[in-house]
């Protein structure tokens, strides 16, 4: 039985991979009027008079609602909710199990970035934090954007900001290898959707100076006005050569190649046009943007994929476990970019020092200091930025 086969059996199986489980003992007529009626009138009552307690009196403190309108889920394209049904309950059995946080998958029966506000915004009361999932872009950028101003929890999709910070945490570890600063490096990234914008715009924090982007219709540039406002937006900040033309001269004299788009579109021949000994980050998935072992016959020092069958894996449960972790543990009103950027470094520190020298640059995901170091990371990073209510 291959992968495949394993999956289907496994879910006829499971019948969903997620629960509720009581946490409350009903064994008599006291246990029910405890906590049932009449005793449950007395928690309702304390927290319309103070609202701060339903931290405290109910399981809001540590429940995150995943959010999808399956739109763009995994690689498989615009296949529904319903589809979409499936990653999300994976989602949160990741939440469970990586943060010790609860999760609810919420499959909305709407693409319309109105009506997805409207409905997350209604019942975010019930939930500490908000988990967005496979939405495409651009509407990500607006749901997220809209959802941030008319909420008081974090909200976090992860398919931007999981993977910038596993991806900076990685880029961070390959310039120590590399003995080299930030501000250093060029870059040249394929793919400006959802992940490459966060990527761009988290590494442009972290210090980086020279970012180039392209996507299917060449280098985004200045030069240029995009109907799509985040391309706008990227192009304002990005590509500060002025470069033009598609991926081969994107790449051309760069150190770092960030890939999130498609199979197979970065050649040997390209690669030996970039800078001697370039790190090489291809995560489409799940045919990578160049194969490892091509790359590194062309010189690459560093290769990061989303494989998980090859070395350094950037793979997002490292991330959105631990920062959810911290930023519930201290009752944040958002996620921020200082969030981001402690728990990059803390993800960072984790890869040893002999790791490095071996070419590793991402801790493994069962590794159970990461959720921890990164939570503890993210916590304080909240206070110090003000978003943090406790």
């Amino acid at each position: 039985m291959d992968n495949k086969e394993l999956a289907m059996e496994k879910h006829r199986q499971w019948k969903g991979k997620i629960e509720v489980v009581s946490r409350a003992e009903l064994e008599t007529p006291d246990d029910l009027s405890v906590a049932y009626t009449p005793g449950v009138a007395q928690p309702c009552l304390a927290i319309k008079d103070d609202p701060d307690k339903v931290y405290e009196l109910t399981r809001k403190w540590n429940t995150v609602a995943v959010i999808t309108d399956g739109s763009a889920v995994l690689g498989l394209g615009n296949i529904g909710p319903k589809a979409g049904m499936p990653v999300m309950e994976g989602k949160c059995v990741l939440f469970k199990e990586f943060g010790g946080i609860d999760a609810i998958p919420l499959c909305v029966n709407t693409q319309d970035p109105e009506k997805i506000v409207k409905a997350v915004s209604i019942f975010s009361d019930s939930f500490g934090g908000i988990n967005l999932e496979d939405i495409a872009a651009p509407r990500c950028f607006e749901i997220e954007a809209k959802l941030k101003e008319c909420t008081d929890v974090p909200i976090f999709h992860d398919d931007q900001h999981g993977t910038a910070v596993v991806v900076l945490s990685g880029i961070r570890n390959a310039l120590k290898i590399k003995g080299k600063r930030p501000e250093e490096m060029k870059v040249a990234m394929s793919g400006a959707g959802a992940a490459g914008t966060a990527i761009a715009k988290l590494l442009l924090k972290a210090g980086f100076k020279d970012i180039t982007l392209s996507n299917i219709n060449g280098i985004v540039t200045a030069d240029e006005h995009y109907d799509d406002e985040s391309l706008n937006e990227l192009a304002a900040i990005t590509n500060p050569q002025r470069k033009k033309g598609g991926l081969k001269e994107a790449v051309e004299g760069a150190d770092i190649f960030i890939g999130v788009s498609a199979p197979n579109i970065l050649t040997k021949e390209m690669i030996k046009t970039m800078n001697k000994e370039p790190i090489i980050f291809a995560m489409a998935n799940p045919v990578p943007e160049i194969m490892p072992d091509e790359a590194k016959e062309a010189g690459a020092l560093i290769v990061a994929t989303g494989r998980s069958d090859y070395p350094n894996q950037i793979n997002n449960v490292l991330a959105f476990p631990g920062i959810f972790r911290g930023a519930l543990d201290v009752r944040a009103k958002d996620i921020n970019d200082e969030m981001k950027l402690a728990a990059a470094d803390a993800l960072a520190k984790l890869v040893s020092e002999e790791d490095l020298k071996n070419g590793v640059i991402i801790p493994n995901p069962f590794n159970k200091s990461v959720s921890r170091d990164i939570a503890k990371a993210v916590a304080e990073a909240a206070r110090k930025s003000g978003v943090a209510r406790l």
